[in-house]
């Protein structure tokens, strides 16, 4: 596979979608669960076809990620030939802004010596491969919020 399986829980989340994409396969709902019953290793691949498709138009669409840890922000603008960067790292080690509070301190000391930013740009080799793996390193799908307030801060 490509990318992931998706889990059950996602799988849940779509059945509407995956009904309809077994109902392109000529797949009934009762042959759905003979095959799963008598042919699990079919029922899998459908899985599979099912969860490439889904990752497929989730990654061709994403046009932000996000990162966040203790001490760094990554923010990502995804173009169609390279991603943008812009990296916080936060100094001070007694800051976690995965806390409530030390998100709050971080959205009032944002321009203070105690963050850093870092701006970066990369070409991909595989669009949807490269965000995927940043995908697997925690980032996730976002509207770019964060990324356009800190980008209009560093253009200032």
């Amino acid at each position: 596979m490509k990318y992931t399986r998706l889990t059950k829980e996602q799988l849940e989340n779509l059945q509407e979608e995956f009904i309809n994409f077994l109902a392109t396969q000529s797949i009934t709902g009762e042959e759905w669960t003979k095959i799963k019953e008598k042919q699990p290793e079919v029922a899998e691949e459908e899985i599979d076809i099912f969860s490439e498709l889904v990752w497929e138009g989730a990654l061709t669409q994403a046009k932000f990620l996000e990162n966040i840890s203790p001490q760094q922000l990554f923010l990502f603008s995804l173009g169609k030939a390279e991603m943008r960067l812009i990296s916080l790292k936060i100094v001070d080690e007694t800051k976690d802004i995965t806390t409530t509070e030390g998100y709050a301190w971080l959205q009032k000391n944002y321009m203070n010596d105690d963050v850093e930013f870092f701006t970066a740009t990369k070409k991909y080799e595989n669009r949807n491969t490269d965000i995927f793996k940043l995908i697997q390193q925690g980032a996730v799908i976002t509207k770019g919020e964060l990324f356009g307030f800190f980008e209009n801060i560093l253009k200032a």
